[in-house]
């Protein structure tokens, strides 16, 4: 049955293809997927799954969101709470009104709190605060600058991006990110400056005919810290490698992966334990673990994804957002391989789990589709399921 989402989606791959002067079988002859594949996704009986949109906006020299649509799940409720971070954003280099009432240490904790609040999946509490936080730190930096309230600075707008991410603006993140590049630059601060390079690239892997760029962006981040040997930079190096990891994933390239989770496997044994404490990163080898299955799965090597993701054992101190995107992840893979019933009970689950998270993130998206189309009687949990995220 088609779906009204994917059915549009499928329409405006007719639409770009045929400006293109192509027939479906000569742009299926230039993707990496069946002409059958290609005519069922276009006339809405078939989801297109992300690898499927990158493939062909790649082919057609498009960008991705041509094809999806610059917010796939729009809710003009997030409007509002996105604007202010918006203009926060944007209004950056002009001096803020008011003057600073706290000190760098106060607001610093502020920070570190408000960054803790989205790894608790409290979007909206952490959108809340963000323009007023940076309002401040703006005003304290250009009125006493320090290290310490340039790097909280830098926190801040790394905060913003995850939020405007998770929330489905990524260019709004991308500048974000801009921003957090500015600041680390005036704190001097490596390692933040390594991270908002990571944090780049992931942000650009979803495209495929960025790639390269990707790459760069990693290789720039293992340049900043080249030499350094503290845990701080041990752990960032790991998280670097696991950046890396995931764009060879999307590139197809199955051997660089394993290189990549390897290495970044060894700091992890080097950095001893999860390095929760720095820039909240949790690097450690759970978060390896989570990497390897999830470029397992962006590899669609299915039943490997599927073995790693039950053979995995968080533990109890595992961020809520990392939990909640293992179990969409797991909720695909399950999906992929033919098991409904414990497919709908992960997606559930990180439903329970992360709400917010869980209804912005577009493997929720891919697996509720999924499992609409396979099922040939919709039960009740997975109608109001696609309704949630707006099928």
């Amino acid at each position: 049955m088609p779906f009204p989402d994917d059915e549009h989606t499928g329409t405006r791959v007719r639409r770009e293809r045929k400006r293109a002067h192509l027939t479906q079988r000569g742009l299926a002859e230039r993707i990496p997927y069946s002409y059958s594949l290609l005519n069922q996704v276009e006339c809405g009986a078939r989801p297109a799954s992300d690898d499927f949109v990158s493939a062909v906006a790649h082919v057609l020299n498009i960008d991705v969101t041509t094809l999806t649509g610059q917010n796939s799940m729009p809710d003009h409720r997030l409007d509002g709470l996105v604007a202010p971070i918006r203009a926060a954003l944007d209004l950056y280099d002009l001096t803020p009104k008011g003057t600073p009432t706290r000190t760098a240490g106060e607001l610093a904790t502020v920070a570190d709190r408000v960054c803790q609040q989205v790894r608790a999946t409290h979007l909206r509490k952490a959108a809340g605060v963000l323009p007023g936080l940076i309002s401040e730190l703006t005003l304290l930096a250009l009125a006493a600058p320090s290290t310490e309230v340039w790097q909280a600075l830098a926190s801040s707008y790394r905060t913003a991006s995850d939020v405007c991410l998770k929330l489905g603006y990524p260019d709004l993140s991308a500048v974000a990110l801009d921003r957090m590049g500015w600041a680390a630059d005036l704190a001097s601060d490596p390692c933040l400056a390594a991270i908002r390079q990571y944090k780049r690239a992931l942000v650009h892997k979803k495209d495929e005919g960025r790639v390269d760029l990707g790459r760069r962006l990693i290789a720039a981040g293992h340049t900043l810290i080249a030499g350094l040997a503290s845990r701080e930079a041990l752990a960032v190096n790991g998280q670097l490698h696991l950046g890396v990891s995931a764009v060879e994933a999307r590139a197809g390239n199955a051997s660089a992966v394993e290189m990549h989770i390897e290495a970044a496997r060894e700091f992890a044994s080097r950095v001893g334990g999860e390095a929760g404490d720095v820039h909240w990163l949790s690097f450690g080898l759970t978060n390896v673990a989570l990497h390897e299955m999830g470029a397992s799965l962006t590899l669609r090597q299915f039943d490997r994804a599927l073995t790693q993701a039950r053979a995995m054992k968080l533990p109890p101190s595992t961020l809520t957002s990392r939990r909640a995107r293992y179990l969409v992840d797991r909720a695909v893979v399950e999906m992929e391989t033919g098991h409904a019933s414990a497919a709908l009970r992960h997606l559930t689950e990180a439903r329970r789990a992360a709400p917010e998270q869980t209804r912005y993130h577009p493997g929720t998206r891919v697996a509720v589709a999924g499992l609409v189309h396979m099922a040939r009687r919709t039960p009740d949990t997975l109608t109001h399921m696609a309704a949630w995220v707006g099928l």
